[in-house]
């Protein structure tokens, strides 16, 4: 969602979010289709969750640290009344793991109530938290959302909409955010002029619904319309729908995080027109054809390495099994805000299928090597288990730079792939042969469909200007990965007045 503010040169992890909102009259219950909808998002942050309601012009809500389910049951949602909502799942940093931070965050001010949820990290929120404090303002949280919200706050005094305020913030505010602003009388939907974060629109019924990814359109009943466009805003209120390009509206080359293919979105998702199963599916071909090698037995790592390794195994002839197991009440290890938390998660969630692996030549598809803490324990499982051949193959380049939009890519100290060499990773894991999807086959893996997308995190070309504080930030700290290699064996490694 939101880089903590709060410790800019901190070693934590950053963020990933998810956001729903939905505008309808008193026909439907908005606060559970915001429920259904964040069930289908929770893979998108499983730290806390919220929902703010509105009931003829009074704002109110719910949130807690949680799971959905744990935060909101019957009691809570019949309690939620109105005609419209927005809604909020959230990861964060450990440091930023408080109820403070959770969102919708709601506003009182001059002109009435706001409601915000964001998706995505500013990259000038410290310039802007700075300057604001400076004039005066008293931050109650740690999150960059906040100065988004004051921004609004501040620009709707001086303007004649709610919608005007979002337009004049969005040319004050630089990295990634999709965002949904409820207003007595508005929900509003935004979209970062590069579209780095998902954010796409659906209809229920006669009610309006946006979403982070279109698989919670689907959980809420709701129709796939359209994703909303990079540098687009959308204002839904009782005159209907209206569109507005702002002015920075085509003006920049579509940058969707590559990632949201390769891992953070839901397999039943479309992004931008791109099916996410079959982006994942032929990432898989891709590494069949690039590091073909002779096996028994193809698996995935649950879940994003599931729809690689189907795809390999179609390229590649070899059959196709289901060798792990997935614990599916323990929450993503690539998520959690701690790596001993990361590192314990692994042995809860992942048990091997014995019977499938047992004396076979496996091939096993994971999405990615960021720290390396995960592939080297699932090689090990995979042995223990009686593979006689262990062939790794990820579905994405190796990580070599920082993400600085809101994907848990953290500095370069804690990123194997900068420390070692492809062969030395492929030692370091235990795999008899490791290889990397290559960064040149990113747009073949979304068909040559996309019209851009971000993947700075490999190539280290960042769309935006990155500041000095960021950089240095996640340049800082790191995991030692500089420990002793065993003793290479021969193998053949791969790499008030309530107004709009």
């Amino acid at each position: 969602m939101s880089i903590d503010t709060g410790n800019w040169f901190s070693e934590e992890l950053h963020e990933e979010c998810g956001v729903f909102g939905i505008y309808g009259d008193d026909s439907i219950a908005p606060a559970y289709a915001c429920y259904n909808g964040l069930l289908a998002l929770q893979h998108r942050g499983q730290e806390s969750c919220g929902i703010s309601v509105n009931d003829r012009g009074v704002i109110k809500g719910h949130k807690n640290m949680g799971l959905v389910s744990e935060v909101f049951n019957n009691e809570v949602l019949n309690g939620l009344k109105g005609q419209m909502a927005i809604s909020h799942v959230r990861y964060s940093t450990a440091g930023g793991s408080v109820r403070e931070n959770s969102q919708p965050l709601v506003m009182r001010y001059v002109k009435g109530t706001l409601a915000i949820a964001h998706n995505g990290n500013l990259t000038n929120a410290y310039e802007i938290r700075h300057e604001l404090e400076r004039r005066g303002a008293i931050f109650q949280t740690t999150i960059d959302s906040e100065a988004i919200a004051y921004l609004i706050a501040r620009e709707r005094i001086k303007t004649s909409s709610v919608e005007e305020a979002v337009a004049k913030t969005m040319e004050q505010i630089e990295g990634a955010y999709s965002l949904l602003v409820m207003s007595p009388k508005k929900l509003i939907a935004a979209r970062d002029p590069h579209g780095f974060r998902p954010l796409c629109m659906g209809k229920l019924g006669n009610s309006v619904v946006f979403a982070s990814e279109s698989c919670a359109l689907a959980a809420c009943g709701a129709e796939f319309v359209r994703d909303v466009e990079p540098g687009e805003i959308i204002v839904v209120s009782d005159k209907g729908i209206r569109s507005i390009k702002t002015g920075a509206y085509g003006k920049n080359r579509k940058s969707l995080c590559i990632f949201e293919y390769i891992y953070f979105a839901r397999t039943d998702s479309e992004i931008d027109g791109i099916s996410v199963y079959e982006s994942r599916k032929e990432a898989g071909r891709i590494l069949a054809r690039e590091f073909p090698v002779d096996a028994d037995v193809v698996i995935g790592v649950p879940e994003s390495g599931i729809d690689a390794a189907i795809g390999y195994s179609e390229e590649s002839g070899i059959p196709y099994e289901k060798g792990i197991v997935k614990n599916g009440y323990i929450g993503r290890t690539f998520i959690k805000p701690t790596q001993q938390e990361r590192a314990n998660s692994v042995k809860l969630k992942l048990n091997p299928l014995g019977s499938v692996l047992r004396g076979k030549r496996v091939v096993v598809i994971d999405d990615s090597i960021v720290r390396g803490t995960t592939c080297d324990r699932i090689v090990k499982m995979l042995r223990n288990a009686g593979a006689k051949e262990v062939h790794l193959r990820i579905s994405s380049p190796p990580f070599i730079w920082p993400c600085f939009y809101g994907t848990d890519i953290p500095s370069r100290d804690e990123l194997i792939a900068v420390k070692h060499s492809i062969d030395e990773i492929c030692t370091l894991t235990g795999a008899d042969t490791l290889g990397f999807l290559p960064p040149d086959k990113l747009g073949e893996m979304l068909g040559n469909k996309s019209t851009g997308f971000c993947d700075a995190c490999f190539s280290g070309k960042y769309p935006t200007d990155i500041p000095e504080k960021m950089l240095a930030g996640k340049e800082r700290g790191g995991v030692d990965f500089d420990k002793k290699l065993p003793e290479k064996k021969e193998k053949t490694p791969c790499i008030g007045k309530q107004e709009d």
